[in-house]
């Protein structure tokens, strides 16, 4: 049978790119479908870059990081607006968008603009910004539409005072308060910025601490970081309601508290982005979450198409979506397939960044995996003192039988960077005697590296030294 196209991909981000240039590099026809305001996915237009570049206008126009050399008053202006803090990002945003569309244009991938349907397993139906709308066939299909944030129903959103993680980069003055709902990773990095902006913020979270799937050392001293910086916690805590006043919000919670702030920030999870696609025409259902199920191989219950990124969930992380897009196109035309590497960094950008990769010591306990731990502290390195960092930390678990690093925990300036040389150690099989062994460039953050080696060998020795 004959296609127009060997490949279309609904959806242009880091997975639907990836899949799309896979493909083409292998001489096959490809399309991709995407809105005219949303080439890159969600990633490049309200997700990862505008908020990660938000975080380093905000890090750097505030003075944050020279408050420790300078004292904590420093501020190189006291009269920062949003327009100052999302001006970087704009120009970002429009910079990543540029080399999307011209990657796509190097490797001859047709872009179609507008959103799809289908029609059946091989036929999508774009629908353009003008209500036009045209059939498009293909041998495989690629769902990469990625998510939108959860908007509880009972919540009645305006973008001004009541708002979700969109809502954030459209705000037009900064808020003197905030309640942030939920400690996920979004909600926290979000507030941990509007808090570095000098915004009281109250962070709502139904359970017993943040970021739970973190090493909770860590998290202690992130929270205790966020509440330095003026953070209200509230723990254990369910928000039944909101209301909107002319000067700001009214959140009610089920323990009867009531909390009074400028606005409201909902971080209630994301929803596969489904609705709309007409799943059911090709054979296909999405969960309550709007997520799809797929095989190892990234097909879905209908051979010729496949689902990438975010839309399947876990690990729902750009890096490597981006992966599992290309992965998806080299099964679809009967390349070679590896598996993505279990050992996955995760990177959350609160102000100070946290990172780890590996086990945390509550999974290792549970496990019943001896261990013991390195810590290395930013304040008695020579960098931590130059970039004003005295509250980092890295810390290493190791195996205390072959000195493998069993994971990988860091805190503090640059973590998302640093944490990746733990990573390379860990995936070679490496022990900390190399980490011993090795010269570091001085002064470094990653000399931390070294310094956590020797402080868990030290232990480790004492022990072998009792027992003989």
């Amino acid at each position: 049978m004959s296609y127009d196209y060997d490949l279309l991909v609904i959806g242009s981000g880091p997975s639907g790119q990836k899949a799309a240039i896979q493909a083409a590099k292998v001489d096959r026809t490809v399309a991709l479908v995407e809105r005219r305001n949303m080439v890159g996915g969600v990633c490049v237009n309200t997700g990862t870059i505008p908020s990660k570049t938000l975080r380093e206008s905000i890090v750097y126009l505030t003075g944050m990081n020279q408050r420790a050399l300078y004292g904590r008053s420093y501020r190189p202006t006291d009269d920062l607006t949003m327009d100052d803090l999302l001006g970087r990002a704009h120009r970002v945003v429009g910079a990543e968008i540029d080399v999307i569309r011209d990657q796509l244009r190097r490797n001859r991938v047709e872009l179609l603009s507008g959103s799809a349907s289908f029609a059946d397993s091989h036929n999508l139906i774009v629908h353009d910004e003008r209500g036009g709308e045209q059939q498009m066939s293909a041998d495989k299909i690629v769902i990469a539409v990625g998510t939108c944030p959860a908007r509880p129903e009972t919540v009645a959103f305006d973008e001004r005072t009541i708002l979700d993680s969109d809502g954030i980069l459209v705000l037009d003055q900064i808020p003197g308060s905030m309640v942030v709902v939920g400690a996920g990773v979004v909600g926290i990095e979000y507030a941990s910025m509007f808090a570095a902006l000098g915004t009281k913020v109250t962070v709502v979270e139904r359970r017993a601490r943040l970021l739970d799937f973190c090493d909770i050392e860590i998290t202690e001293a992130l929270q205790y970081h966020l509440r330095d910086m003026g953070v209200t916690f509230r723990f254990n805590e369910t928000v039944t309601g909101v209301e909107a006043h002319k000067e700001g919000a009214l959140t009610y919670l089920e323990s009867g508290k009531k909390i009074a702030s400028r606005a409201v920030m909902y971080s209630a999870g994301r929803q596969g982005a489904t609705e709309g696609l007409d799943l059911a025409k090709a054979g296909l259902e999405a969960d309550e979450r709007g997520r799809i199920s797929v095989q190892s191989t990234y097909q879905t219950s209908v051979d010729n198409i496949y689902a990438v990124g975010d839309v399947i969930g876990f690990p729902s992380l750009a890096a490597s979506s981006a992966e599992q897009g290309r992965l998806a196109a080299r099964h679809a035309f009967g390349l070679q397939v590896s598996s993505i590497a279990k050992l996955l960094p995760v990177g959350i950008y609160t102000i100070p960044e946290v990172s780890f990769v590996g086990k945390t010591e509550e999974e290792l306990t549970e496990q019943a995996v001896p261990y013991e731990v390195g810590i290395s502290r930013y304040r008695e390195l020579a960098r931590g003192q130059i970039v004003g960092d005295s509250y980092g930390m890295l810390k290493l678990l190791v195996s205390p039988e072959d000195h493998k690093l069993l994971g990988v925990h860091v805190f503090g300036t640059s973590a998302t960077e640093v944490v990746h040389i733990g990573q390379a150690v860990m995936g070679t099989g490496g022990t900390i005697d190399y980490l011993m062994e090795s010269v570091f460039n001085y002064p470094t953050l990653a000399e931390s590296y070294k310094v956590a080696a020797l402080d868990a060998m030290n232990k480790i020795q004492a022990i072998d030294e009792l027992v003989g």
